[in-house]
Order: C-alpha cells, then sequence, then structure tokens
C-alpha cells in the first residue's frame, strides 16, 4: 500500500504539505506533548541566546508524524533564524551538501529530515563542517589533487530520522542534543485537534475532539488529518458541527476502528494469526506475507501496534498477543496464554 495515500499512515503526504504547515504550532509555548523534550529545549535555546550562540546540533528520531519537523522550524523561530531544510535522499553527492553549507548563514539552521539515508561520502564532508565549522575538499584528480579548507559560519544541524539504529556511530556522536518522541496521549490529542479545529474553522466539541483523538495512534499528523476527513462528512451529512455522533459514524465509514487501526493493521495482525499460528513469525516472511516493505513495517506499522500490546518483538521473531485474538475475535489456541499476553 502507497503509504502516502493511507489515512492512518504517519509519513507525510505530499498533497497535505501545505495545510500542515498552517496547522504546525511556530512558538514552543504553542507546541502540546513531548514535555521533556519542550523544557529541555527551552533551557539550551535560552543558554544559547544568552552566550550569542548557535545552539548545539539537534537529533530528533522516533516514529513518523510526532513533530520533528515542526520542532526543528520552532527552534529556528525561538532563535530567530531561518531554517534551510533538505533531506538525506535529495544529497546525492558530496557537492550538494557542500552547496548548501557554504551558503548559510551564521547562527543558521540546517534540518536533514531522513539524516539516516545520508551516503558515506556526503556524511564525511558533514563531520568537520559540524564539528569545526569547516570544510575539507579535494580539487583535481591523481597526483595534481590538493586539499581545499573552506571555513564555515557557525550554524546548527538538525537531524530528523524515524530509524536511529542505522545512523552511524560517528554522525550520532556529533549531536549534542538527542531526543526521543514519544506517542501523544490522548488528552494531547485533543488539544492538538482542539487547536486544528480552531485554525480550521470547524466547528467540534469536546466529545468529539476526544473521540477523533482517541483513534489517532498517538500521532499528531494522523489526527489533523481524520479531523479533515471528518469534518467531510460532517459538512455533507450533518450540520458541518463534529459532535460525537458525527464523529463516530464518519470514522466507521472510513473504517478506522476504536483502537485506531485500519485494513492495513487488522491485515498484519491477521496474517500473523492465520498464517502463523500467532507466531512467532520473522520480519521478511510476515513482510512478504502481507505484501508489505519490511521496512515500512518496522517503521510505520509495528511501534503502535507494539505500544498498544497487540504485537510482541522476540528474539524468535513477532508473536501475536491475546489482546490481538481477542480484538479480532479469532479464539486463542490452547497452551498459548502465557506466551501471548
Amino acid at each position: 500500500m502507497d503509504e502516502e495515500g493511507r489515512l492512518l499512515s504517519g509519513a507525510p503526504d505530499p498533497d497535505d504539505l501545505g495545510i500542515e504547515s498552517s496547522l504546525r504550532p511556530r512558538r514552543i509555548e504553542d507546541y502540546v506533548g513531548q514535555k521533556k523534550i519542550v523544557r529541555n529545549l527551552k533551557v539550551f535555546i535560552r543558554a544559547a541566546i544568552e552566550r550569542g550562540e548557535s545552539l548545539d546540533h539537534v537529533l530528533l528520531f522516533g516514529p513518523p508524524g510526532l513533530g520533528k519537523t515542526t520542532l526543528a522550524h520552532i527552534i529556528g523561530h525561538e532563535m530567530g533564524v531561518p531554517v534551510r531544510t533538505t533531506s538525506g535522499p535529495t544529497l546525492e553527492k558530496a557537492g550538494d551538501l557542500a552547496a548548501i553549507l557554504t551558503n548559510l548563514d551564521p547562527g543558521e539552521i540546517l534540518f536533514i529530515d531522513e539524516i539516516h539515508r545520508l551516503g558515506p561520502t556526503v556524511e564525511e564532508i558533514l563531520y568537520p563542517a559540524i564539528e569545526d565549522f569547516k570544510l575539507d575538499l579535494v580539487i583535481g584528480q591523481g597526483p595534481a589533487a590538493r586539499t581545499m579548507e573552506i571555513p564555515l559560519p557557525p550554524f546548527t544541524l538538525v537531524g530528523a530520522t524515524t530509524r536511529a539504529g542505522l545512523i552511524t556511530k560517528p554522525l550520532h556522536g556529533r549531536f549534542g542534543i538527542v531526543h526521543r518522541l514519544d506517542f501523544y496521549s490522548p488528552d494531547e490529542l485533543a488539544q492538538i485537534v482542539d487547536r486544528s479545529a480552531r485554525i480550521l474553522d470547524v466547528a467540534i466539541d469536546k466529545a468529539g475532539a476526544r473521540e477523533l483523538a482517541g483513534r489517532s495512534r498517538g500521532t499528531p499528523r494522523i489526527s489533523n488529518r481524520l479531523l479533515r476527513r471528518v469534518r467531510d462528512f460532517a459538512q455533507v451529512e450533518g450540520d458541518g458541527h463534529i459532535d460525537l455522533e458525527v464523529a463516530r459514524g464518519a470514522l466507521a465509514q472510513l473504517e478506522v476502528d476504536e483502537f485506531g487501526f485500519d485494513e492495513v493493521d487488522r491485515k498484519i495482525l491477521g496474517t500473523l494469526i492465520e498464517h502463523y499460528s500467532g507466531g512467532p513469525a520473522g520480519i521478511q516472511a510476515l513482510a512478504a506475507a502481507v505484501g508489505e516493505d519490511r521496512g515500512t513495517l518496522e517503521d510505520l506499522y509495528e511501534p503502535f501496534l507494539i505500544q498498544e500490546g497487540f504485537l510482541q518483538r522476540t528474539p524468535r521473531g513477532r508473536v501475536a498477543t491475546h489482546r490481538a485474538y481477542s480484538h479480532l475475535g479469532y479464539k486463542q489456541p490452547p497452551g498459548t496464554t502465557g506466551m501471548l499476553f
């Protein structure tokens, strides 16, 4: 399935980028959730401003849709500097990164999304840039080749990734501020839904906002996406107001159940139960059985299923829990209760 078109995916959808940008908070005081990270960043930002220095390099990691990009832009706003945005896959050559670095202004923030996908040659260029604020470039080839050192203005690198384990140790060690973003609570998501509804001029009551929040898989991006889709049902089939009844009716038509699962989640758990007797099953075999890429399963599906207690990751493979059997209406095999709960 195309993740960009999946309603309950935390991955960004290019068609939604304009709307997403309008819903993002600009100030750190407006950011909901991730309290420890926000508290620490406030201290680090204030200290850097008082010293007249650029902020130390920041690495943000966690499942997609939790606010890594938003935090990068908030850091820029709080520091009073622009944010230059790029991504690991687009930096194919060392020259691509060098061109960006040499055009940075003092104190500016360079935000690299999917930083784990930087190529080795590009990463080598980045090391002296973030450590000593200089570029070491090789000019020419063969015996005539020579090294040129280009000084860079102090800047802050903010890296974001959904797969922190794929970042090389040398690169990881060069970040002074490292934070993992966690899934949001329903109360936090309800606040986000209420704020987004005000921006979009959508009438929604507390019960309706809470219902959307409870089915958003702990992810703000999904909350905002569900809000926009439920708004359509409220407008066409109702009076435009989203209450509990409207929210539940719309979500039922969107096939989003009370746990925030769609057909893909149910397929993963159902395949594990039906084809592999609940597991354990290797991730590669499970991915092939459901027709998904292994990385997609590990990055976009598993984290929420594991956190909510529907899936276990064991040394032998993935295992469906008692909760998965119960939710999908399967009878749990005898003698497996201890292993699967």
